[in-house]
């Protein structure tokens, strides 16, 4: 069953935080049975976090109590990796074990927008639904003006799925508000104030590998491209790259070696800032073809080992060379196939070095498979920001399509299954390495996997629900 059907698309990006057991049972003023405490988890589903290394086992994470609605409101950042603004957050509950099972966030509507609002609270349901959550506590962040007609929309979208709103606040400057608590005693006018950075909990989660960013922006800025000097010496090492793999295919005496795999024409990484799709490795000429794309896999299988082994890549010429070999579909899927979930902190970390220094045209790739990582990992929101970095340099580039897809309508990590093994990718193009160049040529470097892989990553939604002008802006 796709997505689609499960859950209604919405036009703009979801950041999630999917979460197998976080802190302990959520109370608000209005609940009278005492908190209980629970486990957390180093955060494996898909969600909405800041990047972070932790891969502790599960039992070593330690256990965080929170049994307030201040606790609950200084979970928030931590649970998406940065501090919201101007947003929604809706965070699922299991209120039997007192856990956070999901927490996802949407940009309020400015100017308030009754439809929006309408189409937010419509997906809201639908992703807690289609976890079977009956319990969810919401908070908006910013102005009442913006805040009000989405909560409202919400609360009366969650009660028409039979969903029990245990409490709705409002969040502005240090203070809260509740839209479901009527006494002043506990919720008075003027709203109660609590300290994010004095309690507790934020130095427990913290401490467990879940630290709050001050925003979204700087978890972008977590993979913004190089820049002056450095990113001049990645064009050059980008150019020696290309022309590296010109060479090995020219190297067999085959014809060829000019054309592209891609659609559109072929560039190398030009000035910064270029808007050009990359070339992936050259076709033409099948036994040279073989050299390159054998080349490519042997970098990836080195990047891996090193990342793996607690090591970094520094070297620009190493690393444009995995940009330009992994645009091409063969490199990235037997890639993709190595991303074991067991590793996905040692993977996170290879693709954003990766993404941060790659040319804009070569960021697709590696942006696709960070975001998958992060999937993995829990890491929703650095997901997302790995998404509009590959939408950005190619619009159309599916493999971020589908995981953007996935994300949105809420599968957890779970469903981040590798799509093949690294053999059965490379038997799966076999035909077209070594003995169909036509047909490999006739593939789109924008990011069209094998038909079984694509089978476990589509979700059935249209590409233009996600594009790189409606990125959130938190």
């Amino acid at each position: 069953m796709t997505a689609a059907r499960v859950v209604k698309p919405i036009t703009q990006s979801v950041d999630q935080s999917l979460l197998r057991t976080v802190p302990g049972l959520i109370t608000s003023c209005r609940l009278a049975r005492p908190p209980q405490p629970a486990d957390m988890t180093d955060n494996t589903p898909a969600g909405d976090k800041t990047p972070h290394t932790n891969s502790q086992p599960d039992g070593d994470v330690p256990r965080i109590r929170v049994s307030s609605v201040a606790g609950f409101l200084v979970v928030i950042p931590h649970l998406l990796g940065f501090h919201p603004s101007r947003s929604m957050v809706v965070v699922g509950l299991d209120a039997r074990r007192g856990r956070i099972v999901l927490a996802f966030r949407y940009d309020l509507p400015d100017p308030p927008d009754a439809a929006r609002s309408r189409d937010i609270a419509e997906h809201a349901a639908a992703v807690l639904r289609k976890r079977r959550i009956r319990t969810a506590i919401a908070a908006g962040y910013g102005d009442g003006v913006l805040v009000t007609p989405v909560a409202e929309q919400l609360r009366a979208g969650l009660r028409g799925a039979g969903i029990a709103m245990r409490d709705l606040l409002r969040v502005q400057d240090g203070r809260y508000w509740s839209y479901v608590c009527t006494d002043p005693g506990c919720c008075p006018p003027d709203g109660v104030p609590f300290d994010v950075s004095a309690h507790p909990a934020a130095a427990a989660m913290t401490a467990a590998g879940m630290p709050a960013r001050p925003d979204r922006a700087s978890l972008a800025d977590s993979l913004a491209p190089l820049t002056g000097q450095a990113a001049q010496s990645m064009r050059q090492a980008t150019e020696r790259a290309v022309l590296r793999a010109a060479e090995l295919i020219a190297s067999s005496g085959g014809p060829g070696g000019s054309s592209s795999r891609t659609q559109g024409g072929t560039s190398s990484c030009g000035s910064a800032g270029g808007s050009s799709r990359a070339s992936s490795v050259p076709s033409g000429n099948p036994g040279g073809l073989w050299l390159a794309v054998e080349a490519g896999r042997e970098a990836v299988r080195g990047a891996i080992s090193i990342y793996r082994h607690g090591g970094r890549i520094t070297d620009h010429d190493q690393l444009a060379w995995l940009t330009v070999t992994i645009a091409d579909l063969r490199v990235r899927d037997d890639a993709w196939a190595r991303m074991e979930p067991r590793h996905r902190a040692d993977h996170q970390r290879l693709w954003t070095d990766v993404v941060r220094h790659a040319c804009e045209p070569y960021v697709p790739a590696p942006a696709s498979l960070l975001a998958f990582t992060a999937w993995q990992s829990g890491d929703g929101a650095l997901a997302n920001v790995a998404i509009e970095r590959a939408l950005a340099a190619d619009p159309e580039y599916s493999m971020a399509h589908l995981i953007g897809q996935a994300l949105d309508a809420g599968l957890p990590p779970s469903a981040a299954r590798l799509p093949m093994t690294p053999e059965e990718v490379e038997a799966s193009y076999a035909g077209t390495e070594l003995g169909g160049a036509e047909r490999s040529a006739s593939r789109s470097a924008r990011g069209s996997a094998p038909r079984s892989s694509a089978r476990t990553s589509s979700t059935g939604r249209s590409s233009t629900t996600r594009s790189a002008s409606k990125r959130p802006s938190a």
